[in-house]
């Protein structure tokens, strides 16, 4: 009887954890662009998607921001073919043969499949889930401020979207003095943030030092993040958006 106690708390304890967004991060870019878009309360002119895969945030970009200039990042040499194939009659939407780190270098990509969502800088162990990450390649990354400044001209960035399987706070670091151009960024905090021995922490850090205020996407909208708490250390994949307070 004690069993099916735990087993019916352990239900209720992810239930409630979901409805505060913990966990609530995947398959849900249409409302990830819509909590975006009604913090940024514009239209966006320059966005960033990083971590860009096979296109499906950029798409989303897209359809929300119709004339927005769009840099889409991707190391993996079969979703660069990919995306080229599908945004090849779209000038404003420019891809980007690269991941971004914290340097400029040359990296081993490591999944499971070419191509795979779950492509890290880091090898992986998802072994417990079955998954081994047998695939190789070498990629380049870049720092996004030298980005910046060579191809972007200094300019203001609307949005920032980060999801590149753990490597997140790297490529944070690697953003320099655009950090106070940029409006809003959007990263993904999760399991993988377990191999690359990171935590949410860090992160609250990160856009505290850089006058930046921080969101948690829900099912119902946006929950602000008014103080770091331990229990915000979910490794389940979350969404945040954070802020510039300068902008917003």
């Amino acid at each position: 009887m004690l069993h099916y106690i735990f087993l019916l708390l352990s239900f209720f304890e992810r239930v409630f954890a979901y409805a505060l967004g913990k966990g609530y991060g995947r398959g849900s870019i249409r409302q990830e662009n819509h909590l975006i878009y009604k913090l940024l309360g514009r239209s966006a002119v320059v966005a960033i998607d990083v971590g860009a895969n096979i296109g499906e945030y950029t798409a989303e970009l897209r359809r929300i921001y119709p004339d927005a200039e769009i840099h889409s990042f991707e190391p993996s040499c079969t979703n660069i073919e990919l995306l080229n194939s599908r945004f090849l009659l779209d000038y404003r939407i420019v891809i980007v043969p690269a991941g971004l780190a914290n340097c400029a270098s040359s990296a081993t990509l490591y999944s499971d499949l070419p191509g795979s969502g779950l492509g890290s800088l880091t090898l992986r162990d998802l072994s417990h889930v079955g998954r081994v990450f047998s695939f190789q390649e070498v990629v380049q990354t870049i720092r996004f401020e030298d980005y910046w400044t060579e191809k972007l001209n200094s300019r203001r960035i609307d949005i920032i979207k980060l999801d590149i399987e753990g490597h997140e706070l790297d490529a944070l670091h690697g953003i320099g003095e655009a950090i106070r151009q940029t409006c809003i960024i959007q990263f993904e905090f999760g399991v993988c943030n377990i191999d690359t021995r990171t935590y949410f922490r860090d992160f609250w850090i990160f856009f505290n030092l850089n006058n930046f205020s921080l969101y948690r996407m829900t099912p119902f909208g946006v929950d602000k993040i008014v103080g770091y708490r331990e229990s915000d250390e979910f490794f389940s994949t979350t969404n945040y958006i954070a802020t510039n307070n300068e902008f917003i």
